[in-house]
């Protein structure tokens, strides 16, 4: 059996746990003690297996900006955001931007979860399959971390702040390389 994401609250049915995750967004979360990422700090390790079955591994991705978005299939502004975040790696993937959804749904969902994604075009996984997730469980979701070429996390984005373009266009392409000219320029 795999280990649960949010301990305790796989007893509640997926509307109550939703409910319980929209009051921390509302709230604003409480931080895990030791388990909460800080900007301008180097990234925790990440790794799992993605729904394709590659493997995921962060720290394999030194030198390409590096967008990790923590999501739930119940989750509604999860799946409002995540036609962007599909949209704004198609066009800067070529530049070095690399973007996995992480689910926070049950290890029993993933078949619903591998429905959702066939949607977009970037790779996912599930939290409670992680070998390693040293960004912990999200008390709220979506949550997205945006982590530099480097290996350090530039930004957490929030529900309540948005994944926006505008967001997304400010905090992700000053830290892309510059796209080299066309040529005869």
């Amino acid at each position: 059996m795999e280990p649960e994401v949010y301990p305790g609250l796989s007893i509640l049915a997926p509307r109550r746990r939703a409910a319980l995750l929209a009051v921390l967004w509302l709230t604003g979360g409480v931080a895990l003690a030791g388990g909460t990422p800080e900007v301008g700090r180097p990234a925790p390790a990440l790794v799992a297996p993605q729904l394709d079955g590659q493997m995921f591994d962060l720290a394999s991705l030194r030198g390409r900006v590096v967008i990790v978005n923590f999501w739930a299939s119940w989750c509604a502004p999860c799946r409002a955001e995540m036609p962007l975040l599909d949209s704004f790696y198609q066009r800067h993937h070529a530049q070095g931007l690399e973007l996995i959804g992480v689910s926070v749904d049950d290890a029993h969902d993933k078949a619903a979860v591998a429905r959702i994604m066939k949607q977009f075009s970037y790779p996912a996984a599930l939290a409670s399959g992680a070998k390693i997730n040293g960004f912990g469980p999200p008390l709220a979701v979506p949550m997205t971390w945006i982590i530099d070429a480097g290996g350090i996390v530039r930004v957490r984005l929030l529900a309540a702040r948005g994944v926006t373009e505008q967001s997304l266009s400010d905090t992700v392409l000053p830290l892309l390389p510059a796209p080299a000219p066309a040529a005869g320029q």
